[in-house]
């Protein structure tokens, strides 16, 4: 049976991601990606989560707290282009998730951009250990939404195969423009 984008991605998560690893969840949001995240990373491995929303840093917070998986979290109420501030290039992650478009149930005009996105991601490639992953979930039903999808996967096709693979997996015979995954496997430093 096809597994829809958001639970084919959590399946990679849950394979790609060890206790006491380094992960980054790149937008937040509502915090269901952290806490997932943090428990896999148990105590041991470190959380670093990116938002420029304060609703989303709160939901998160506030998610985290009630499950007690907050100790292994930082948060940051900054966008995800100023990865490199946070972690220094020597810090090494084995996973890197970003969900595009905007905070569910929050302001619909607050969106991700292919300038900032773009950006991290290009932060987020040097930081992935050999085998890490980064997975971006498309979401692009919105306005801006074609321009950021065409953005990304302009970008990830032109990433060299020698160092990365590159998976696009979305259906395509849905309507109301359907959220994908894009999945890029770092294969060597």
């Amino acid at each position: 049976m096809l597994l829809q984008a958001l639970a084919f991605t959590h399946s990679l998560i849950k394979e790609a991601v060890q206790p006491g690893d380094t992960v980054i969840d790149a937008t937040i949001g509502n915090g269901h990606d952290t806490l997932l995240l943090a428990q896999l990373v148990g105590a041991t491995g470190k959380v670093i989560g990116f938002d420029i929303q304060k609703q989303a840093i709160l939901n998160t917070e506030d998610r985290l707290k009630k499950a007690g998986a907050h100790s292994q979290v930082s948060l940051y109420s900054i966008g995800h282009e100023t990865i490199k501030d946070i972690l220094s290039p020597s810090e090494k992650v084995s996973l890197v998730i970003f969900n595009l478009g905007y905070l569910p149930k929050g302001d619909k005009s607050v969106v991700t951009t292919p300038e900032t996105t773009l950006e991290g991601i290009k932060q987020s490639l040097t930081l992935l250990k050999k085998n890490g992953l980064l997975l971006l979930m498309v979401y692009h039903g919105h306005d801006g939404g074609a321009k950021e999808k065409n953005a990304i996967l302009d970008f990830s096709k032109s990433l060299p195969q020698e160092r990365y693979s590159v998976l696009n997996y979305q259906y395509l015979n849905q309507k109301n423009d359907p959220p994908f995954l894009i999945a890029i496997e770092k294969r060597k430093e």
